[in-house]
């Protein structure tokens, strides 16, 4: 007898072991935290340098507008000062870049702002008007009345001339 062949068997389709499903995306990741957080750090930074370049800024204009400097042992230059005038503003300009050759031990320089009362009384006691310069000496007394535009060059020769230093020092 011969032996029957066994109909072959159908094998079974190997599957592959299941996936584990990634969960879903919920938009956090280790990545996107830090990128936030970076953002967020630089925002800040920017933030608080605008802040100190604020602050600075309004400190210097608070003493560069300090009229009670003036009579304080040091010969002072004080622009009356309209911030509306053209030539005012030009002027100003001109005062600042000839006050670079200066020490502030050996002359300052305020604004008398029209703007604000005291600004307003130093000129009426001083019967001047705007774009007008007027120098005092380190006790508070005016010596000098510089009136209109001039430019950096003739207000630094003028202002040496003030404290009493010769041209070209």
């Amino acid at each position: 007898m011969k032996r029957q062949k066994r109909a072959p068997r159908p094998q079974k389709k190997k599957t592959a072991a299941p996936v584990a499903k990634p969960a879903p995306e919920t938009g956090v990741t280790r990545r996107s935290v830090i990128g936030k957080l970076q953002k967020i750090g630089f925002a800040v930074a920017i933030i608080g340098g605008a802040g100190l370049l604020l602050t600075r800024t309004v400190n210097a204009t608070m003493y560069e507008h300090d009229l009670t400097r003036i009579g304080q042992g040091v010969p002072m230059v004080v622009q009356v000062h309209d911030p509306q005038c053209g030539n005012c503003v030009l002027l100003q300009n001109q005062v600042r870049k000839a006050m670079r050759a200066f020490d502030d031990d050996e002359l300052q320089y305020v604004i008398a702002d029209l703007a604000k009362p005291d600004g307003r009384n130093l000129a009426l006691e001083n019967s001047v008007g705007k774009t007008t310069l007027l120098l005092f000496d380190g006790k508070g007394e005016r010596r000098t009345t510089l009136a209109g535009v001039r430019d950096s060059s003739a207000l630094e020769h003028s202002f040496r001339t003030h404290i009493g230093q010769p041209s070209g020092s």
